[in-house]
């Protein structure tokens, strides 16, 4: 592997401006760096989903694998030009949304976000891989971007949107539908 931090801070983005992967420095707040932050932020957040101590197993081990695959994808936005995430990476979380999803009761009604502990942090989790998928096609709009990369935060935030159901139920045995504005 490469470099190891031996030391955390490094006082290089004390003027507002960090590192990328292949060693450019750009301001904080390019959409480069807004692009693979928020991916971490939604990788983070699926941290959290999986700090609850009751998840189901085969949620766990997907949410693990996703993590992974956000620390791809981060590394791949972090150096323009590379390439980590595939076809196969979005091909394995449609199948795997699809083995979840095919476990559900059919989607009449919108639902709330919400549920049990680890349901809602999914909510939170889908929330943030939505922003960062806005992030990645800001950039994408002014660098190029690989198609995989899109697609694969398209089908994550569809698939933490299938697993929230799933922990509902596991959970609280169901979801809260949404009811339409009632009159006071």
């Amino acid at each position: 592997m490469g470099n190891r931090l031996t030391k955390i801070y490094t006082r290089t983005g004390d003027d507002g401006s960090t590192g990328l992967g292949d060693g450019a420095r750009v301001p904080k707040e390019s959409l480069r760096v807004e692009a693979y932050g928020t991916v971490d932020e939604a990788n983070s957040c699926i941290g959290v989903v999986l700090a609850v101590p009751t998840l189901p197993a085969a949620v766990r081990t997907c949410l693990t694998d996703v993590q992974h695959d956000l620390f791809d994808l981060g590394g791949e936005l972090c150096i323009p030009g590379h390439r980590m995430v595939t076809a196969a990476y979005v091909d394995r979380l449609e199948s795997t949304l699809d083995s979840f999803n095919e476990e559900l009761p059919p989607l009449q009604d919108f639902i709330l976000p919400g549920g049990g502990p680890a349901a809602a942090a999914c909510h939170v989790a889908r929330t943030v891989c939505r922003r960062a998928e806005r992030r990645v096609w800001s950039l994408a709009r002014v660098e190029e971007v690989a198609p995989d990369a899109l697609k694969y935060l398209n089908r994550l935030s569809d698939l933490l949107f299938v697993l929230a159901r799933v922990l509902a139920r596991h959970e609280h045995g169901g979801e809260v539908i949404w009811r339409r504005a009632r009159r006071p």
